[in-house]
Order: structure tokens, then C-alpha cells, then sequence
């Protein structure tokens, strides 16, 4: 019995992943990862071999748009486990029909969804709440002579943040716009 529903999202190979709980008197049961259900989804097997969790304090904090170039592209799975955010992915595949289109999706610990992301996505997020914890699954290891990050109020993208940006990171704000020229991931 699959305990997830997967759907997909209008942007080739990412996914939302609904996790289903099996309640009774005492509480819930709810599985966060089967690497069968997971890798038919992905289209890939997808075997996590790191996996973070943040906490974000500010209501509006924005974190990201991070991706990893190859060949330490990832797939991911980020969960929400307490609050609420907005959870974005961009296409940034070379050659992709959706090449940089957006995706966004509210992810909270009520809602028990989840965002699969496939490799050549930039993801990030803005918080809705003050105190939200995101729990992360990654197919690679961070490697940080392949990262990647686009600005996430970058206008050639336009996301639509549900609330003002109240911060971002250094890091973040130091990303150099996209120029026309930019030509994406090479998978």
C-alpha cells in the first residue's frame, strides 16, 4: 500500500509528494521516504546520502534559489516538519521546455507535502511564519566548488513571494543576475 500521492507540478519531473498518514486513538504513522515510491517518481533511483534541517526565525525570510552543477546535481526532497513556507524550484535545465519557469507550493507540517526535485532545479523558499523547520533529503553530498544560486528576487524569473522578502544572506543577495546569455544546467 503506497503511503504517498504523487502529482505533477506542470514543470517536467518535479513532483508533489502528499504523505498519508495512518491515524488511529493514540495518534499518526506517516513514512517520509520509500526509495521505491520515491525513484518511480523521480525517474531515477534516489538514495539519499545527505540530510539537513533548518530553522528559520523571521516571518518572511527568504532562503535561496541554491542548485549544484554536475556533476554533483541533485535530486531533493524537502519536508516540511514544523510552520509554514512557500517552497519554490525554477527550471534551470538546458534544453528544457519549462527552462526558467517556477514553481510554488505551500509546505507545512499540517499539509504533510513534500516537493521532489529533480537534478538542474534551483529550490528555496520563503518562511509564512516566524519558527519553520525544513527537513531536506539529497541525493549528493554538498559540494561547494558546484554550487549554484540564482537571486530570488531575480527579475528575469519573476516568483511571486506571498509576502514581502524580510531577509535574505549575504550569500544570497550576492548572486549575480542572469544575463540573456545564460544558458542553464548542462545535465
Amino acid at each position: 500500500m503506497s503511503r504517498f500521492a504523487i502529482q505533477d507540478t506542470g514543470l517536467a519531473g518535479l513532483k508533489l509528494v502528499s504523505r498519508q498518514a495512518a491515524t488511529d486513538r493514540r495518534g499518526w504513522f506517516e513514512r517520509l521516504f520509500c526509495s521505491e515510491e520515491l525513484a518511480a517518481a523521480a525517474g531515477e533511483r534516489f538514495a539519499p546520502v545527505q540530510i539537513n534541517r533548518s530553522c528559520t526565525l523571521v516571518k518572511g525570510a527568504v532562503r535561496g534559489m541554491h542548485f549544484q552543477y554536475p556533476p554533483h546535481a541533485e535530486v531533493k526532497l524537502v519536508s516540511c516538519l514544523q510552520g509554514e513556507v512557500f517552497d519554490v524550484a525554477v527550471d534551470l535545465r538546458t534544453g528544457s521546455p519549462t527552462f526558467l519557469r517556477w514553481f510554488g507550493v505551500r509546505l507545512s507540517a499540517d499539509n504533510r507535502a513534500s516537493l521532489l526535485i529533480p537534478r538542474g532545479f534551483a529550490h528555496g523558499f520563503q518562511v509564512l511564519e516566524e519558527r519553520c523547520e525544513l527537513l531536506y533529503l539529497h541525493s549528493a553530498a554538498y559540494a561547494p566548488a558546484h554550487e549554484g544560486g540564482i537571486r530570488p528576487d531575480e527579475p528575469g524569473i519573476a516568483i511571486a513571494w506571498p509576502l514581502p522578502i524580510a531577509d535574505l544572506s549575504e550569500r544570497d543577495c550576492a548572486h549575480a543576475p542572469l544575463t540573456a546569455g545564460f544558458a542553464g544546467v548542462q545535465l
